[in-house]
């Protein structure tokens, strides 16, 4: 007797009924009628399939791949869902893929935490704060970068090094930390003050921005002898500021496209003995902004691409008074342009940075051989060790905003492009050169979500705090 092979469980295949379903309509007539002969059947339907009948291994693979956020509502689909969703890979996997948690089993089993719990009570409720943020005061703005610290979340806050060498890592000091205690929930600690412990510290999150609120308001008597100084008039202000009660906004990293001239982000440079200063390069169409987004005052050089100086074998830098006419005549030029109207985009530059942004210029600053490269007769700089070939220059502007004045200055000068991690500006106003070298320091959480909210933060920063 011929055996069936399917799981109804019957004996023979010539009777079971499975058997004869699988058959082809053909097969069917002529085992039926006399003479081959007999009236169709319809078809039979599918067999119902759902989620549910899935084995649980199936469902817990499926549930860990799906984003965390996702997961509380599918638990209310059904008992079974619910059940299955309380798995600890599932939420051990989300953890490593959301956030990077690289922990083993053996320090939650200690704690007497799950994965589901670090999850539930420390990084979905504040997975708004990670990246980078600008502390938002108009005496001094610094950054505070918030990242995932194994189980916990931290709080750097960016100091101003008064190291001069601008290719160094930025330097970070603990703000504040998100931990799960002993009664698994999350507590926030103040991390600032020099000799005083961790204290409480209050956090209030709303859409790209949050304040912090502290109990404590002494840290800057726990601040050593040598930054006290420097950062007494950061920190106090004229008793308008209060360090205790601090708001900050995010802040995003400029996209990158394959036009653009080098590859924009973050450099920092020595403005004053305070210490050096970040800025963010960002390319705009036919211009690129370095914005200063650190310190007591908004600066902003507006670089005009198109508007190249002619470096030939390096001579037009020895004569400094044959450079200053030169860029004095552009910048004439420019002025006349912008009151006419007849410049592209007003002068300003605030085109998307998703637009291709100098195609020609920057294919051909690619191409270019470096140049000999030497500070002219008379300009000051904090930099002695700046490179000594460059790739090419364009006519700029050195835009300041001093706090408490609403019109801003503009110096006319000369950006130029050492390499890719390098950059430079003379000011021609004040003889003062400014070198820039690029933040090595590697940020998460800092992409924008679109081009607009890029252009909508870069402006922001050059307003006023609210």
């Amino acid at each position: 007797m011929e055996e069936c092979t399917c799981l109804c469980g019957l004996g023979s295949s010539r009777g079971c009924r499975c058997h004869q379903e699988c058959q082809g309509p053909a097969e069917t007539a002529t085992a039926e009628g006399s003479g081959g002969i007999s009236s169709p059947r319809p078809p039979t339907p599918p067999l119902h399939c759902s989620l549910q009948d899935l084995p649980v291994e199936v469902l817990v693979e499926i549930f860990g791949s799906l984003p965390g956020t996702d997961l509380p509502s599918l638990a209310l689909a059904c008992t079974k869902f619910h059940h299955i969703l309380h798995t600890d890979s599932i939420w051990r996997r989300r953890c490593r893929e959301e956030f990077g948690l690289r922990e083993n089993l053996q320090n939650l089993e200690m704690m007497g935490m799950s994965y589901r719990e670090v999850y539930a009570k420390l990084f979905h409720p504040y997975r708004g704060i990670l990246g980078l943020w600008q502390l938002d005061t108009e005496h001094y703005r610094t950054l505070l970068n918030v990242v995932v610290d194994g189980l916990r979340i931290t709080g750097w806050t960016y100091g101003p090094c008064l190291n001069l060498h601008v290719d160094g890592p930025m330097q970070f000091k603990p703000s504040f930390r998100i931990r799960l205690t002993e009664r698994k929930s999350a507590t926030v600690e103040c991390m600032e003050g020099r000799h005083s412990r961790p204290h409480s510290r209050h956090i209030q999150i709303r859409k790209n921005r949050f304040s912090t609120q502290c109990n404590k308001t002494d840290h800057l008597k726990d601040l050593p002898a040598r930054l006290r100084e420097d950062w007494g008039r950061v920190l106090v202000g004229k008793d308008r500021l209060r360090y205790d009660c601090l708001t900050y906004r995010r802040l995003y990293l400029p996209p990158s496209h394959p036009e653009d001239l080098i590859r924009p982000g973050l450099f920092q440079g020595k403005y004053h003995r305070f210490g050096l200063i970040i800025a963010m390069l960002s390319f705009h169409g036919k211009y690129a902004r370095v914005t200063k987004i650190t310190g007591d005052f908004t600066q902003t050089l507006e670089i005009h691409l198109m508007r190249r100086i002619q470096l030939g074998d390096g001579k037009i830098f020895r004569n400094f008074n044959k450079l200053y006419r030169l860029v004095l005549e552009i910048d004439e030029q420019v002025i006349r342009e912008q009151e006419d109207g007849t410049e592209e985009s007003g002068g300003h530059g605030w085109q998307s940075p998703a637009q291709p942004s100098v195609g020609e210029s920057g294919a051909a600053a690619s191409e270019e051989q470096p140049v000999p490269f030497v500070l002219p007769v008379g300009v000051r700089s904090r930099h002695q060790n700046y490179p000594r070939t460059c790739r090419m220059c364009c006519y700029g502007v050195d835009i300041v905003t001093p706090c408490g004045s609403g019109r801003p200055w503009r110096f006319p000068g000369v950006f130029i492009l050492f390499d890719e991690n390098h950059l430079g500006f003379i000011c021609l106003e004040t003889k003062y050169f400014i070198l820039f070298g690029r933040v090595q320091n590697t940020f998460q959480n800092v992409e924008a979500p679109s081009p607009q909210a890029f252009l909508k933060m870069l402006k922001n920063i050059q307003s006023r705090p609210r």
